[in-house]
């Protein structure tokens, strides 16, 4: 690949935008495109919308003119490297929407010329790049592997990290040919640390499922482990810190109110949706998304028996959520399990509220964060926490409130009969 190549990336939410920014500031030129002109004119005025990309880092790439954003797909031409960072939701059905990538791909085929290397890095189903894609790139009489490079490298994007970032995370390249593979391997060794090859499209696409499907599973059985701790009157926080000490053979994951974000609820849901196709039942992806799906209602549960106990009901109480972003110090509240619980405690005619500094609005439920004040907490009959972002004064919180429920283990320390854990 020559040294003085051009990258597009299509898509600038919280993947996209940090990979561009990652090769403007290795002095790669950069376009990003995104058809939501509100972005684009961010990053032309050198501003941040996402928390993990830095305003400085923008500002500085905008300014020595690596990294410029547009909507217009026609600039596809004059760029080398086409990268396509969009969503790739579930349907209502949990059957995977890949509307997004054909319509950033039909885009791509507009403009495809001899010599590109496209790589896709939404998340999908394995085949999605060989069966849906490359079809769609080979109308235009151009061959894969001759005339124009095609692969697939799944993002490994980690919002709130504050060591991987995507120079230091390992990053899988798998092409439809030998030689689209090396194309995207020297491509991403420009400025990762470690980029892997594997034998296929289909097997890169398969590492980013297999990686979630691990995580789905693994929250699923420490959740029910939850469930049967209750049972048996046993601390579940307490077991799992005692487990983890074992030095081999173990792994800690935590139990919580439900899983959110983009990924892990969604991801596994991709697998299971193709193997369905192929006549095989994932029983281990439905099982675990069946106990994560119901921890809400579960949370939702115990918050009742806590005011059963006190001689009150739900009905009628004020209630507080505390945290919505699916997890801490982001912003981001896709999937997130509070928008569950907060629906759940209303249908019981809960008056409920929310504060989280980092969601302002809860577009979901059309709900506004209450600012952040201890002399908040104690207006309230529960405190719920459900995401314990860093902020967070527990110690304070415990002392301004009536009644807490802890989904998060945040008062691990704290011994105070008005704190109930998960």
């Amino acid at each position: 690949m020559k040294d003085n190549y051009k990258i597009a990336v299509i898509g600038l939410g919280y993947v996209g935008l940090p990979l561009a920014l990652e090769f403007a500031k290795n002095g790669i030129e950069v376009l990003g495109i995104d058809t939501d002109e509100k972005k684009t004119d961010m990053i032309n005025r050198g501003k941040s919308y996402i928390t993990d990309v830095p305003m400085a880092g923008i500002k500085s790439a905008v300014g020595k003119r690596k990294l410029s954003a547009t909507s217009d797909f026609s600039k596809l031409r004059k760029y080398d490297v086409i990268i396509i960072c969009v969503p790739t939701p579930l349907r209502k059905s949990k059957e995977p929407d890949v509307s997004y990538v054909v319509s950033a791909a039909q885009e791509v085929k507009k403009y495809l010329r001899k010599g590109h290397l496209v790589i896709l890095e939404s998340t999908t189903y394995p085949g999605t790049t060989r069966e849906l894609v490359l079809p769609m790139f080979e109308e235009t009489r151009l061959k894969c592997g001759k005339d124009f490079y095609l692969a697939f490298s799944p993002e490994r994007v980690d919002p709130a990290n504050k060591i991987y970032k995507i120079h230091n995370t390992p990053k899988i390249v798998g092409g439809i040919t030998k030689k689209c593979t090396d194309m995207a391997y020297a491509l991403y060794s420009r400025i990762i640390e470690k980029v892997l090859k594997v034998s296929s499209s289909e097997s890169a696409e398969m590492v980013k499922l297999l990686e979630n499907t691990f995580r789905a599973v693994n929250i699923a059985l420490v959740n029910e482990v939850a469930l049967m701790c209750e049972k048996l009157k046993i601390d579940v926080w307490e077991v799992i810190s005692a487990a983890a000490t074992k030095p081999f053979g173990f792994m800690p994951f935590y139990p919580g109110p439900g899983i959110g974000g983009h990924c892990i609820p969604l991801d596994p849901h991709y697998l299971s949706w193709k193997l369905k196709t192929l006549n095989f039942f994932s029983r281990f992806i439905e099982l675990a998304g069946d106990i994560n799906s119901n921890m809400p209602e579960y949370v939702v549960r115990r918050i009742s028996a806590i005011f059963d106990k006190k001689s009150k009901t739900v009905n009628g109480s004020k209630i507080l959520i505390l945290g919505v972003a699916y997890k801490p110090n982001v912003s981001d509240w896709r999937e997130s399990p509070a928008i569950d619980i907060i629906k759940l405690l209303k249908e019981r005619n809960a008056f409920v509220d929310y504060c989280d500094p980092f969601v302002p609005v809860l577009d979901e439920t059309k709900m506004k964060s209450k600012k952040y004040l201890h002399s908040l907490f104690g207006k309230y009959d529960c405190v719920v926490i459900v995401t314990n972002h860093s902020d967070f004064d527990i110690a304070a919180l415990v002392k301004s409130s009536k009644l807490i429920f802890d989904a998060r283990n945040a008062t691990h320390g704290i011994d105070d009969k008005k704190i109930t854990r998960l």
